[in-house]
Order: structure tokens, then C-alpha cells, then sequence
């Protein structure tokens, strides 16, 4: 759903799509039909989620779902991004209700895709994992970010879900028309050792960011002297 909490001042957005994205929103929400709910467009997120993974799943038999893969992705990028949209438009936000649902189903979407990705041919299932619980880092560092700031900031460097999803995408490409070599030197094959960077560069930013996040709240929230009351 895409809300911050009632508590969030800001909700920081800046994806490097967001020009091409926010008009289409925009003029989806305008033409949903009033039994389209926010809590509706969740589940079909959530059902984008689980295509993925079945269809990474079945990879195994046939390399075309991958082409389902991609589909799964639109489906999660329509009831993902629309619905929170749509509760704003409507002026029918429940901000403690949609932040919890929106990330509790984001947190399983994403699992259920990494789990379908190491079940596929292409990455093993460990080292999807690692890209999973380093994604996954990131996800519980902007939450409790939000929680002390006030701040809801779900791009990082132009990158938000969008640009994840069509990173995915692509990614897709490379599977489907590309080899997949062992690397005897490190014992791996190629798009294991993508994946092991990517949850190092997860790992990486996680624990910078945290760092610079703490030194600055240790500076700001200093505790305060108590005047000594003088007892005549």
C-alpha cells in the first residue's frame, strides 16, 4: 500500500522512473471501478508474488516461464504500487492498518520470489537466500529509520520496487538467452557469484548506513542535564 506511518512527516520516494510512473498511477486510480479496494490490489500483488515463484519453480521443466516470470512482475507491480495510490486518492487511508499490511506482504512477496528464484536452474537456492536476507536487512533498516526520524524513505539512489522489478526483468533476459558457466577457481557459477555480490553490496549498505544513522542520532539525542534542585 505504499503508506508511512500516521507518525511520517515525509515519505521520500525519488525513483529514477518516478516521471513515467506517477502519471500512469495517476490515471489508473482515476479510472478503477469503486469495487477495487486497496485491500484488493494487495492481493493481486500478492499474487504477482506467488506467479513468480512457481514460474521461476517450473524454469526447471521449461525455460518460457520465464516469460511468466515477467508477467508475475506486472501483476505485483500493479497491485503493489496502485494500492496505496488509490487509498490516497480516494481520501481513504488507514495509516497504521496500511503500513502494517503493506509490509508484512511485502516481506512474504519477497521471500516467496527468492525461494522460487533458488528452486530455479539458474541460482542456488543459498546463495538466494543470502540475496534475500541481505534485501531483507534493508527492508527492517528503513522501517525502524521510519520509526526515529519520521522519515518513510523507500528509494535509495534513484532505486525503488520499480526499478528492482525491471532490474528482475532484465535479469530474465540475461537467464534465458545466456549460459550459465561454472568459475573453477571460485567453485561457483556465474550467476551465483552475482548473487553473492549483490547480498554483499545488501550487507555493505546496511551496516553504513546504520553506522551513519547512529553517529548522527547519538549526536542529536544527547541526554539532557537535570537541574539540582536546591532543598533549603
Amino acid at each position: 500500500m505504499n503508506q508511512a506511518v500516521k507518525t511520517s512527516d515525509e515519505r521520500v520516494n525519488d525513483i529514477f522512473f518516478g516521471p513515467l510512473e506517477r502519471p500512469v498511477l495517476r490515471w489508473l486510480c482515476e479510472r478503477m471501478p469503486p469495487w477495487v479496494t486497496p485491500d484488493v490490489l494487495t492481493a493481486i500483488g500478492l499474487l504477482g508474488g506467488v506467479i513468480v515463484a512457481v514460474s521461476y519453480w517450473l524454469s526447471n521443466v521449461n525455460r518460457n516461464f520465464l516469460w511468466l516470470v515477467d508477467v508475475g512482475l506486472l501483476v505485483n507491480w500493479f497491485g503493489d504500487s496502485l494500492d496505496g495510490n488509490l487509498a490516497r486518492y480516494r481520501k481513504i487511508e488507514r495509516f497504521q492498518y496500511g503500513y502494517f499490511i503493506d509490509h508484512t506482504i511485502d516481506t512474504l512477496t519477497q521471500t516467496l520470489i527468492c525461494v522460487g528464484l533458488g528452486l530455479s536452474p539458474f541460482i542456488g537456492f543459498t546463495y538466494a537466500l543470502l540475496a534475500l536476507i541481505g534485501y531483507l536487512q534493508l527492508g527492517i533498516l528503513t522501517y525502524v529509520d521510519t520509526a526515529v526520524t519520521g522519515v518513510f524513505k523507500i528509494s535509495y539512489g534513484k532505486i525503488g520496487p520499480t526499478e528492482i522489478r525491471v532490474i528482475i526483468i532484465a535479469v530474465n533476459l540475461v537467464f534465458y538467452f545466456a549460459n550459465n558457466p561454472p568459475l573453477p577457481l571460485l567453485h561457483v557459477r556465474l550467476f551465483d557469484l552475482i548473487a553473492l555480490i549483490l547480498a554483499a553490496a545488501f550487507f555493505f549498505y546496511f551496516i553504513v548506513f546504520a553506522l551513519i544513522r547512529a553517529t548522527m542520532l547519538h549526536r542529536l539525542d544527547r541526554p539532557r542535564p537535570t537541574k539540582k534542585v536546591q532543598i533549603l
